[in-house]
């Protein structure tokens, strides 16, 4: 069952993870792999962001160590290309035609970003992994998520993250947390939710553009949530 067109599946850094410490895990990238893979060949559009917190966290680098904060954000994004090149190798793997689309040009890796050819891709079937953010510096990869989702034409921004969807606290640290099954735009602002950033929010706002946080290490949610399955939580109105 297809229930959209084009999707936008924002990805954190920290997703790829795993178990290890630092860096990227080839068995979660793989599982990624496969969950897009299933989507795509139902027929549904798929672009994908994802951010570079796994190697490199520019915000926290200038808030902690003193770093400049425009130099940390371009290390984030160049941590970005990284995964995003990761993410790449295993749809490829998976027989997944991919294309990366860098903000930042640097053409011997990646192609540089421009919104035709990104939907001259989709519409062939490819998968496009948008990496370096929005290529400028204080700006997150969740408001990179929101820009790349209406540049495109997206149906849907899905972010896909540790846990299940929005929660009034932090289900990680309280068990009484409670999870909002639907929410508006101007509830994720008044109640301060630490969902996405308030750029994303409220670029997705003024666009009506639908936002749905869910699990990624659910068996299959990408496709489940890709088919319209009522999952985590979903921001709109």
């Amino acid at each position: 069952m297809k229930k959209y067109k084009r999707i936008l599946l924002k990805l954190s850094g920290e997703a790829l993870l795993g178990d290890h410490q630092y860096g990227i895990d080839p068995k979660i990238a793989n599982m990624i792999a496969r969950q897009v893979k299933k989507v795509a060949e139902l027929g549904m559009q798929i672009g994908v962001v994802i951010g570079g917190g796994n190697i490199f966290r520019g915000y926290k680098a200038s808030t902690e160590d003193g770093m400049d904060r425009a130099t940390a954000d371009y290390m984030g994004m160049l941590a970005t290309v990284m995964n995003a090149l990761a993410l790449e190798d295993a749809f490829k793997k998976e027989g997944v035609d991919t294309r990366v689309q860098s903000a930042i040009e640097m053409p011997r890796v990646a192609e540089s970003y421009t919104r035709k050819r990104a939907i001259r891709h989709l519409e062939k079937g490819r998968v496009v992994i948008f990496a370096a953010g929005t290529g400028n510096p204080y700006f997150s990869t969740d408001t990179a998520a929101a820009l790349r989702a209406l540049e495109i034409g997206a149906d849907i921004l899905m972010k896909a993250t540790k846990v299940g969807g929005v929660y009034d606290k932090d289900p990680k640290l309280d068990k009484d947390a409670k999870l909002y099954p639907e929410l508006s735009y101007k509830e994720i602002m008044e109640k301060d939710l630490k969902v996405m950033d308030m750029a994303a929010i409220g670029l997705a706002m003024e666009h009506k553009l639908p936002i749905l946080v869910f699990n990624l290490f659910q068996e299959d949610n990408i496709l489940k949530a890709s088919q319209g399955e009522q999952l985590g939580s979903i921001i709109n109105s």
